[in-house]
């Protein structure tokens, strides 16, 4: 008898109600709700049942390539004629979906797969890199068939094929699953890599299909695949395809040790994760962190950490004896040494702190207290570049104590419909600031606008707008948006708007004052994202010459009374010197001593003050970690830790604390606030910061500050520029990302993959140099094969900051924005 609707059974449980926007289906007979559009396969996750895939990765667009997550579907009670794939199936109201768990079908589908992916791949799993952590080996054993029915020989390729100098490729390991290439073109936008051939011949490769041996007598295949994130492909290959040149052969995944990490190159802040044997680092991989770097990581981040093995490293402390020689010694006569000799100086004309911007929050925050407690001065600042007291002003005012929760973060950036970027070249110095813009851009229509002066990878990948103006104009074209750009100006002033700002615009006079002015008319917000991982750090730790902890000003005595109640110390009411101004006082013999924390005289304003100061002073006290222009100078060196070696944090440019442990342990090696707190105990002085965990939780106990500093603004901005004689031109330059910077020692196979040195002109100015240019000062001159750039202002030649045959402040001794003389080469 049928039961009426009425007279059924009330114990029966009420239907579930679907949410607006959302579907209810079936998985292996459970009900389950899910929005409208995700996969199958993530719903399956969702409910525990994982599903084998290949060419799946939840940030990659879908492809369907390995078809090994095949499943039953039933849409309106009925089956589809076969089974499907989950991992570009949407999920729909009424769908019934049974796996491999409950269907037989789905199970046997899945091992015919596997059979097929297995018939032409090697059995070289003991020698295979991916052996011991492979998705290929595990779903063999869990959905694959005991034996094969292949009986003919398979196919095979010349081994390996190096597609860069850091990239090899197995092409008879490769499943075909589309993952490297579908990262090269939609996340990084280097679309070098790319499947070749059809059919049984498929395979991946850089656009030619015949191999040709190259100098070394190794095969090589078209261009090389260049690309700052090559590094991602070997990382999310799920089989032993695309194998590392720095990592081949090195060791087994279950030989390895994993701590998680930060990166310390840059200011992005990635999490990664060190794999290391026997003390010593093997590879470092992404980490995943949705809110920061997803799960990718850039190649200088990836590769570049066997700078703490070189032999030229510094383990022991070095004291200069009679003879100007340095020598090494115990850490108790250094320690003796160095105290003595810095409180002589600080009794006499004083002594300073160059602090640098390599340092994590607690190293830098031991600095600043030092300089104060032990050193009785305001004289320190950790930007070891060309800066401004305009810039320190503005990240005192707009930059101290935010967080991304008040300002700017990864997801504000994704969600921004407009972004600004000002002196800032993204993809060279913040790579994951740089696919996060690409994906904004991507997915959902970000405008991304660059001033700038020529358009750089990071704006064709961005499908950005370039607004070009000369070196040093970039404060006039901000002013000069509402009138010349209308559009941008009123895009600016949509919810959400961002500007970003980089340190090259400490260099431009008015620049800050002008985004300031912007960013209070059109209500966009900004972000500062310096190029070191330290510089945001040591702002918030009073690593500044007008700032204390916090932010705090110098000049505000209910902030400076705060410090001092804490810290129990009388501190002078006036800020001190910058970088620039301690230089010059110790070279004009106004200061005696200084404390150098890892600084490259090239990377500063003016390298030829510096080694002239450096060699003036009466004292010298370096804490390094590789020989450097310090060091020939110093009086005592004292050996540091590097990351792997120590515990600490970072903040990153979004003001986001990245903590991190000792990996690396029983070095002997010891952090600088260590050996500064050691330093101070020899000179009658505590700083507390015996430990990173005790110099963060002494920086913790000043609490905020109920005092902000303000923004003082400068209104003199420059305006047209005069032309320039012939044989002149304006100079723009900036860093590439690989470079010749000291923590990329010891990498071969990443330098290999820097991108080209060259001077960049306007096609006009092009043609009349030549195939070469010279740009030169009085100091020096640099040499470079000319390229043309077709939205180069006119005189106007860009080189890079500090590449091979291209040091441009050491060499050249001037920066961004100056007037330089150039000729061209025989043609």
């Amino acid at each position: 008898m049928t039961i009426a609707p009425s007279e059924k059974s009330s114990t029966e449980r009420p239907e579930t109600p679907v949410p607006e926007g959302h579907v209810k289906l079936t998985i292996d007979g459970e009900e389950v709700i899910a929005p409208k559009g995700e996969l199958l396969i993530r719903t399956a996750e969702r409910l525990g049942t994982v599903i084998p895939r290949f060419c799946d990765h939840p940030l990659l667009d879908p492809a369907g390539a390995c078809r090994q997550c095949l499943v039953e579907v039933e849409l309106g009670g009925r089956p589809m004629p076969k089974p499907q794939a989950s991992c570009t199936m949407t999920v729909a109201d009424g769908m019934v979906v049974r796996t491999q768990l409950t269907s037989p079908v789905a199970d046997k589908a899945q091992q015919g797969v596997m059979e097929l992916l297995l018939i032409n791949h090697p059995l070289d799993c003991p020698i295979c890199d991916k052996g011991g952590e492979c998705p290929l080996q595990n779903q063999a054993m869990a959905h694959g068939r005991t034996d094969s029915r292949f009986l003919e020989k398979k196919r095979t390729f010349p081994k390996p094929l190096p597609i860069s100098t850091q990239v090899l490729l197995d092409r008879e390991r490769c499943v075909l699953c589309q993952r490297c290439t579908r990262f090269s073109a939609q996340i990084a936008g280097d679309p070098f890599i790319d499947l070749l051939e059809r059919g049984a011949q498929q395979q991946i490769g850089t656009g030619q299909t015949t191999d040709v041996l190259d100098a070394a007598g190794r095969t090589s295949s078209g261009e090389p695949f260049q690309s700052y994130f090559s590094g991602n492909t070997i990382q999310i290959c799920p089989v032993g395809a695309l194998t590392s040149a720095q990592y081949r052969f090195r060791s087994r995944p279950f030989d390895l040790v994993s701590s998680p990490g930060v990166c310390e190159h840059c200011a992005s802040g990635c999490a990664e994760r060190t794999d290391f044997r026997r003390g010593k680092v093997m590879r470092k991989l992404a980490g995943n962190d949705p809110d920061v770097n997803e799960e990718w990581l850039c190649d200088k981040g990836r590769f570049a950490f066997r700078y703490a093995e070189v032999p030229e490293r510094l383990r022991r402390p070095l004291v200069r004896d009679a003879d100007g020689e340095l020598k090494e010694a115990s850490w108790t006569e250094a320690l003796r040494v160095a105290a003595a000799g810095l409180a002589k100086a600080r009794d006499g004309k004083g002594a300073a702190v160059l602090a640098g911007g390599r340092l994590t929050f607690e190293d830098a925050y031991a600095y600043a207290k030092f300089a104060r407690v032990a050193l009785g001065t305001h004289d320190i600042d950790f930007r070891a570049r060309p800066h401004s007291a305009e810039e320190l002003s503005f990240l005192a005012a707009r930059v101290v104590g935010t967080t991304p929760e008040t300002g700017v973060s990864y997801a504000s950036l994704e969600h921004a419909p407009t972004v600004l970027c000002v002196a800032f070249e993204p993809e060279e110095e913040s790579p994951i600031v740089f696919l996060r813009l690409r994906k904004a851009a991507r997915k959902r229509g970000t405008k991304v606008v660059h001033i700038g002066q020529w358009s750089t990878p990071a704006v064709r990948r961005t499908s950005g707008e370039l607004l070009a103006c000369e070196p040093g104009g970039e404060a006039a074209a901000i002013e000069g948006l509402a009138e010349h750009a209308p559009d941008l100006d009123a895009a600016l002033a949509a919810d959400g708007a961002v500007i970003l700002v980089g340190e090259r615009a400490a260099e431009i006079p008015g620049l800050f004052s002008a985004l300031d002015r912007l960013s209070e008319r059109t209500g966009a917000k900004i972000a500062w994202i310096p190029r070191r991982a330290g510089e945001r750090g040591a702002l918030e730790a009073g690593a500044a010459p007008a700032l204390l902890p916090g932010g705090r000003p110098v000049t505000d005595a209910e902030a400076r009374a705060e410090v001092e109640a804490a810290w129990r110390v009388s501190l002078p009411a006036e800020p001190g010197r910058d970088t620039s101004g301690i230089l010059a006082a110790l070279a004009e013999g106004d200061l005696a001593g200084v404390v150098v924390g890892g600084v490259d005289p090239d990377d500063l304003p003016d390298p030829e003050l510096a080694r002239r100061a450096l060699a003036r002073a009466e004292f010298v006290v370096s804490l390094e970690l590789l020989p450097s222009g310090v060091t020939e100078h110093a009086d005592v060196v004292l050996p540091i830790a590097p990351d792997v070696e120590k515990a600490g944090s970072y903040l990153d440019w979004e003001g986001r604390r990245r903590e991190f442990d000792i990996t690396i342990e029983n070095t002997g090696a010891l952090s600088d606030c260590r050996v500064l707190d050691t330093l101070a105990v020899e000179m009658d002085a505590d700083l507390f910061t015996q430990t990173p965990a005790a110099a963060y939780g002494d920086f913790a106990r000043l609490g905020p500050s109920a005092v902000r500093a303000s923004f003082t603004a400068e209104n003199a901005v420059r305006g047209a520029q005069l032309a320039l004689p012939e044989g002149k031109a304006r100079l723009a330059t900036w860093r590439l990302l690989l470079d010749e910077g000291s923590l990329q020692r010891a990498e071969p196979h990443l330098a290999g993959t820097a991108r080209r040195v060259v001077a960049r002109v306007s096609p006009k100015l092009a043609a009349e140099l030549g195939p070469t240019v010279t740009v030169s000062t009085g100091r020096g001159a640099v040499t470079l094969p000319v390229e043309a750039e077709e939205h180069l202002p006119e005189d106007v030649v860009w080189l890079p900051g500090n590449s091979p045959g291209s040091t441009v402040r050491r060499t050249l001794g001037v920066g961004h924005g100056a007037v330089v003389s150039i000729r061209g080469g025989a043609r």
